[in-house]
């Protein structure tokens, strides 16, 4: 959002606690993690330095794990998760940002500087900040 002398960047909407799993862990750990952490999505870590990221959704282990009757601690994540993970810069506007955000379904999404995670941005928190710059 943009007023007349100020612009909100992503940096000042996101939060910088980040939860990350490594691809190899199960189905079932990730959510006994997301329960614990009490979040819907979980970004999951590069495997090696030329790799991406990914992430798991709440909606993934629905559809590819419990629709398809596969066992929680038979399936890894790799298996199930989406990367490259669509990922935005801290500096930029969250008029961009929403707008990506939107166009692609997703409420959030991780914030990479130089290749690495500073944080993540969800739509929450970039309307929730609009309404006290109004």
């Amino acid at each position: 959002m943009t007023n007349n002398t100020t612009t909100t960047l992503v940096k000042d909407v996101m939060w910088k606690q980040v939860d990350i799993v490594n691809s190899k862990c199960t189905v079932q750990n990730a959510l006994n993690d997301m329960q614990h952490k009490k979040t819907k999505m979980l970004l999951v870590d590069k495997s090696h330095v030329y790799d991406e990221y990914g992430v798991v959704l709440i909606s993934d282990i629905a559809s590819k794990v419990i629709a398809k009757d596969r066992a929680l601690d038979r399936v890894n994540v790799y298996e199930i998760m989406n990367k490259p993970a669509i990922s935005v810069h801290p500096n930029m506007n969250i008029c961009y940002c929403a707008k990506l955000l939107t166009k692609f379904n997703l409420s959030r999404c991780p914030v990479l500087d130089n290749g690495k995670i500073v944080g993540m941005v969800s739509l929450t928190s970039i309307v929730f900040n609009s309404l006290r710059i109004v």
